[in-house]
């Protein structure tokens, strides 16, 4: 069950945020760039990129996470499909999801391929497969039966959004990482990384994207 819908208002960059986290969803200052900086540097993708490569993410947003790195497993050469799985609680509609991505023109052939086709849930988009699952994290990944080779965690701030970044919660995205997985989040709050390493990663803080000084990446042995 999807709790509700996201709620939005826009900076005058067209960037949007959240009303339920008074949050942006992306950089202020650069989303694409920020994304590959945190997510793919943070999990040393595309180097890692192996056949049946699976990524998931607590977070799904914009979509611009997923379009980033479909765009690189593509410009890599790949024509087998890259596995994407993301847990949303507040999943955005696709006119807002379609304003949103309009700002990385670097990315509009993904964007189009996706939003032609995206009508929530699940879709095949032949070097992509794509799940989003609805619902309070919390509830759905303990029951998902699948295992991470990265994980992107980019819920909302944990000041604003302290709910997705609990123990509990850490660990259940541990126990579904595959051995020698990893881990990247912009945020690097004391409490998650503590999280993240009582939940069995190797933590390490790492320089942060922009204004944030730091960030955090785990490997999962």
């Amino acid at each position: 069950m999807v709790d509700q819908q996201a709620k939005l208002s826009w900076t005058e960059d067209r960037v949007p945020v959240s009303e339920q986290f008074d949050d942006p969803y992306f950089s202020l200052q650069n989303g694409l760039e920020e994304t590959r900086h945190v997510f793919l540097a943070g999990n040393d993708l595309p180097a890692r990129f192996a056949p049946g490569f699976h990524i998931a993410e607590l977070g799904f947003g914009t979509g611009l996470n997923m379009l980033t790195v479909w765009s690189e497993w593509e410009r890599a050469g790949r024509s087998d499909p890259l596995r994407f799985t993301s847990f949303e609680a507040f999943p955005m509609a696709v006119a807002d999801q379609a304003r949103a991505l309009a700002v990385f023109p670097e990315l509009a052939p993904w964007a189009a391929r996706f939003l032609e086709t995206w009508k929530g849930g699940a879709c095949d988009l032949g070097t992509l497969h794509l799940t989003v699952v609805e619902g309070d994290a919390r509830l759905t990944l303990p029951d998902w039966d699948g295992l991470a080779d990265a994980w992107f965690l980019d819920g909302f701030s944990p000041a604003k959004n302290p709910e997705l970044w609990g123990q509990e919660l850490l660990t259940h995205v541990a126990n579904h990482t595959a051995p020698g997985g990893t881990v990247a989040t912009y945020s690097a709050a004391g409490f998650v990384r503590r999280g993240l390493e009582a939940a069995g990663f190797t933590v390490t803080r790492s320089p942060g994207y922009g204004r944030k000084r730091h960030m955090t990446q785990g490997l999962k042995a």
